[in-house]
Order: C-alpha cells, then structure tokens, then sequence
C-alpha cells in the first residue's frame, strides 16, 4: 500500500472556539450600546413630536384670539406632519392652550429627564 502524504487544510477546534470567544466578546459590547441608542432614538422623536404639538397650539390660540384654558379645535394645519408617527403605543393627550401635551403621560421636559417606559 502507498502511504501519501496530504497535508490536511482547515481550522483546529481551538482556532474556531477563540473566534467563537472574540465574537461573543464583541456582541457582548456592542447589544447594550444599540439599546440605548434605540431607547434614546425613541425618546427624541417622542420629544420632537411633543414639541411640534405645542407649537402648533400655540400658533393656533395666537390666529384666534385663543387665551389659556380654551380649546383649539384644529391646530394641524400649523403642523408639518398629522397624524404624529408615534415610536411606540401610547395615550396622546394634546390639551388646551397653555397646558403642554403628554404621550404616556409625560410632557416634552419629563420625557427628556426620563426615557424609562419606552
């Protein structure tokens, strides 16, 4: 019998497990950086729309002689884009002029301080 002798190519087990490592070492860092990221994305388009609202409310009560306490019965032609593109669901409470409106329960300023509940 002929004995040839092939060279064997390929990877040893203990190269793929210390890529396997390097890997898991890498998402480990970079999965809770893309989370807050996302949370904090959310939170600033929660912020802007809220923003955008009181804007537009005030806008509105300014064109009719509004004072604070009254109601404006349509103020989206004062805003860029209505309906709002909401991140996540929730409650929208837009309010009367002089009041700022809530998503979830949080205005503008409360989001900005806390983004939890997204």
């Amino acid at each position: 019998m002929k004995r040839t002798n092939k060279k064997r190519k390929g990877f040893t087990l203990v190269e793929i497990m210390i890529v396997v490592l390097i890997i898991g070492i890498l998402l480990a860092i970079a999965v809770p950086n893309f989370i807050t990221a996302r949370q904090n994305s959310r939170a600033q388009t929660i912020i802007a729309t809220l923003k955008q609202v009181e804007a537009g409310k005030d806008q509105c009560a300014m064109d009719k002689g509004l004072t604070t306490g009254d109601t404006c019965a349509d103020y989206t032609p004062y805003l860029k884009k209505w309906p709002p593109t909401w991140p996540v669901t929730g409650a929208f409470v837009d309010g009367a002029v002089g009041t700022d409106p809530t998503f979830k329960g949080k205005t503008a300023d409360q989001w900005a301080a806390d983004k939890n509940g997204l």
